[in-house]
């Protein structure tokens, strides 16, 4: 390498690190305060210190053990949420893998426009939809329904869904398709054989996409589920700013301990999210 392509990749690197190490001090910032809220005692929690003087765990036992009457019902409304992603995770992957299938490998006819038209729906804001979609859960008796939250989700993730993994079907050598075919292999035998075991790297990518979509939704759920027990915990959470004096250092414990699956699952699929949305971005 000449001295002087060196000198311009370590010019470049140098550029990135001075615009990434503020960005990433800037995004651990407010993680960092959620932590310190959660170790801190109520009197001692807006000290602005940078570490507390007398850190204490008291308050994630507090949280833990439901010791709090907003947190009568913290394990059940982590459940609840747990549930709802899942559910959605599941709909949304189904419903999304199937349809990229018909419209990329078995060239099923019109099903690009109904992707494109299942992609417009993207220049209307979700927060537009909600009352619509609060009213459509309300005529049909879904209303404080695990369902409601869960349909509505998976309705929101799977055009993007669909997109995403057309896109990665489209990449998938049609040569295997055809001497699947020539071997007697049935459509379904296809889907189940040689397509699903070839996008498991961007199926797993768009379940989590579904999954972290719907664990961190508020206004959805905060319309479509009322009752106590049926909420999500990030209603919960909410409900804590209607008291006067709200007990801000169990708000943040419960946020911190409810960031941690999603943390969780991001770490131990980001290989298959990097792979699996970088096969869908451009078609090849």
């Amino acid at each position: 390498m000449s001295p002087r392509k060196l000198l311009r990749t370590i010019g470049f690197e140098s550029g990135l690190l001075l615009i990434g190490i503020p960005v990433l001090l800037w995004t651990l910032i407010p993680i960092y305060h959620m932590f310190l809220f959660a170790i801190s005692p109520k009197d001692a929690a807006f000290s602005g210190q940078l570490w507390p003087t007398n850190p204490t765990f008291r308050n994630f036992e507090m949280v833990l053990g439901q010791k709090h009457h907003f947190l009568n019902h913290f394990w059940l409304q982590m459940f609840n949420s747990v549930v709802i992603s899942v559910g959605t995770a599941a709909i949304t992957l189904f419903v999304a893998t199937a349809a990229a299938f018909a419209i990329s490998r078995l060239r099923m006819k019109g099903g690009r426009t109904v992707m494109n038209l299942a992609l417009l729906t993207y220049f209307i804001p979700a927060a537009f939809l909600a009352v619509p979609m609060y009213k459509t859960m309300g005529m049909y008796g879904l209303l404080n329904n695990d369902w409601a939250l869960v349909i509505a989700m998976a309705t929101i993730a799977s055009p993007y869904a669909i997109w995403i993994l057309r896109q990665a079907s489209d990449k998938l050598p049609v040569e295997l398709d055809e001497a699947a075919m020539i071997d007697g292999a049935s459509p379904f035998q296809l889907f189940r054989l040689i397509y699903l075991p070839l996008m498991v790297p961007s199926l797993i990518a768009v379940g989590t996409y579904a999954l972290l979509l719907a664990w961190n939704e508020y206004l959805y759920a905060f319309l479509l589920l009322s009752k106590d027990t049926a909420i999500t915990l990030p209603v919960a959470l909410g409900n804590f700013l209607s008291a006067d004096d709200s007990p801000w250092e169990l708000l943040m414990t419960a946020g911190f301990l409810y960031a941690l699956p999603p943390a969780a699952i991001y770490y131990a699929f980001r290989r298959y999210m990097s792979s699996g949305l970088t096969a869908g971005a451009v078609k090849g």
